[in-house]
């Protein structure tokens, strides 16, 4: 008669025939009558004792089934769908599925331990990842007194970045087992940050008091002042009254700039930093262009550049400006101030007023009184009409030509002067024509040397020689000796 094989939970698992061996699980069932059936029941109860101990799991595995897995030393349990670890932590590479809430999982990759919450994996530790330490560890210091002292040390990666100690401030000993005194040169009370410079921190080994020993880079309050309360570099502007000593402020390494009252209602803003100092105003142009427009030396004010920035503005001037001396060009002015007396000027010849020249470039006055010291060419000169324009120096005589009255000199003509370009003085002005000097000194046309105090003589187009002929010029004042046509200055003999 077959052999119905239930479970615990009353299902039947399978039907054993008569005289055979039922292989459904991993245990081999035996049926009525079967021959030999000692060694297999045998094998039934080692299999058991010893878990199904193997790398492998068991292929035939039912729910409940236990399994001692070899190759991680580890007893497992199936539970209907995998073998699990019924102890420790499941572990692997990669996060596992099909745990429930409460079990751990060793993440292999990164050396940490998370335990599942029955939705998603949390961390339990280490918290840093690697194969270096990250985390906070109890540790003994000594001090370079050879005594010891309990802290806190808060390591990343194997290396100490911070420690808490209670105890009184202690400068470390050379060896503490990878603390370096180069980075933790003293510890203080509190809390002490990796390479804390001993000038940028209190030396006070009295200060019992917990503090952070580092630099922040940022704090609500300072003090128990709120962190707006205090002046910042980013400040735009400062809100309320800012009030300093009469010692005043002082800027840069070597106090490049102070602002003091030196005594009461004298403010002072100095430069006292080496030789020849200087304080410098800038400010932005137009375009944006952060612009150098004074600066003040011990010499006085002066310009950032030569000839570029304004004193004043058209529309923006100064009530009176006071100099011992005023060097440049005044390009408006409403009037000169002499014994009280407003002089304006003008183009005309106004009583009480100060000449300008006109566009012309003329000065216009009833009367000039004065002496005359220098002009560049000193000679008596009228316009008489010429056939065409004829060149400074050229010698002159009068033609017959009923459409002109003087021509260029011939040696055969008597001359009556010589053109003149800037004569001292014109007559006949309004007349058509060229200034001709007649008396006085100026440049002629000489062709060939020519000394100083010989005559020379109209010789042919105007052009003279120091050949003597009819038309005697006038006496050379210099001394040439160009064989080549150039003016000599002469006195006129015409």
């Amino acid at each position: 008669m077959a052999y119905q094989i239930d479970r615990y939970s009353n299902s039947i698992l399978t039907v054993i025939e008569d005289g055979t061996v039922d292989q459904t699980t991993d245990l081999k069932f035996i049926g009525k009558n079967y021959a030999g059936y000692g060694e297999i029941q045998n094998e039934n109860f080692l299999f058991l004792l010893e878990n199904f101990a193997g790398a492998n799991p068991p292929p035939k595995a039912i729910s409940g089934q236990m399994w001692f897995d070899s190759s991680a030393n580890k007893l497992k349990f199936y539970d209907g769908t995998k073998f699990r670890t019924t102890g420790g932590a499941e572990i692997s590479a990669t996060q596992p599925s099909g745990l429930t809430q409460g079990d751990f999982w060793w993440d292999t990759s990164n050396n940490q331990l998370y335990a599942y919450n029955g939705t998603t994996f949390i961390l339990v530790g280490p918290q840093g990842s690697g194969a270096g330490i990250t985390q906070m560890q109890s540790r003994t210091l000594t001090d370079t007194n050879g005594a010891t002292h309990s802290a806190i040390v808060a390591t990343l990666n194997d290396e100490p970045v911070a420690i808490f100690s209670a105890v009184a401030n202690y400068p470390l000993a050379a060896d503490n087992d990878g603390i370096s005194i180069t980075d933790f040169p003293r510890i203080k009370t509190g809390i002490t940050l990796k390479s804390v410079s001993t000038d940028g921190v209190s030396e006070d080994l009295g200060n019992e008091t917990n503090r952070l020993w580092g630099t922040a880079s940022n704090a609500d309050k300072l003090g128990g002042v709120d962190a707006s309360q205090f002046i910042q570099a980013g400040s735009a502007s400062f809100t309320g009254q800012t009030i300093f000593p009469d010692d005043g402020i002082s800027i840069g390494n070597d106090n490049d700039l102070k602002i003091i009252i030196e005594n009461d209602n004298q403010a002072s803003i100095a430069n006292d930093s080496g030789l020849s100092s200087v304080i410098k105003f800038k400010a932005n142009n137009a375009s944006g262009t952060l612009t150098h427009s004074i600066t003040v030396n011990a010499v006085g004010i002066m310009p950032g550049m030569t000839g570029t920035y304004n004193l004043g503005a058209p529309t923006f001037k100064f009530a009176n400006v006071y100099a011992d001396q005023v060097d440049g060009n005044a390009t408006t002015a409403t009037g000169i101030q002499l014994s009280g007396v407003t002089y304006n000027g003008a183009l005309s010849s106004v009583p009480t007023s100060t000449a300008l020249r006109d566009s012309s470039g003329n000065i216009a006055a009833n009367l000039f009184q004065g002496t005359a010291t220098q002009a560049q060419f000193a000679d008596l000169a009228e316009k008489y009409s010429t056939a065409e324009e004829l060149p400074a120096g050229t010698a002159v005589a009068v033609c017959g030509h009923p459409d002109h009255e003087v021509e260029p000199a011939r040696a055969s003509q008597m001359c009556i002067g010589v053109v003149s370009t800037d004569p001292a003085y014109m007559m006949n002005s309004e007349a058509e024509g060229q200034y001709i000097g007649l008396k006085g000194r100026l440049p002629v046309r000489v062709k060939g040397p020519v000394s100083k105090g010989q005559p020379v003589y109209a010789w042919e187009d105007g052009v003279c020689t120091t050949i003597a002929s009819t038309g005697l010029v006038g006496i050379a004042l210099e001394t040439n000796s160009s064989d080549e046509e150039k003016l000599v200055e002469c006195v006129l003999k015409v």
